[in-house]
């Protein structure tokens, strides 16, 4: 993990209408045309957006035919839950502490 491309990649994210794309294509693999229809959006805001998700590694494109259909790469997402994982072991051990504690504190009551 490289803890370095954690904020940029939280940063593509972070953009609501990004996020939005990303959260339509957790469901699978789209053409821009169904991005556009889905969301609302313009197609060439749709574009810009899948062009700053592509530089960033979230989506990867392929032509068939006359379309580019979109599909997220776990890659980039596997980086941001292995930064979060960093966090949870943290609140483990804390948590871990404080029963231990407890546990404790019940032994030595009256």
């Amino acid at each position: 993990m490289d803890a370095d491309n954690v904020p940029g990649l939280l940063g593509v994210l972070a953009e609501p209408n990004r996020f939005r794309i990303v959260e339509l294509l957790r469901g699978g693999p789209r053409p821009v045309n169904g991005v556009v229809e889905a969301l609302g959006l313009g197609q060439p805001q749709v574009s810009r957006h899948l062009k700053v998700l592509g530089e960033a590694g979230f989506v990867t494109a392929h032509r068939q035919a006359q379309q580019r259909i979109y599909r997220l790469r776990p890659e980039p997402f596997q980086e941001i839950d292995a930064w979060f994982a960093t966090f949870a072991r943290i609140w483990e051990d804390r948590l871990d502490r404080l029963d231990a504690l407890l546990d404790e504190d019940e032994g030595s009551a009256p």
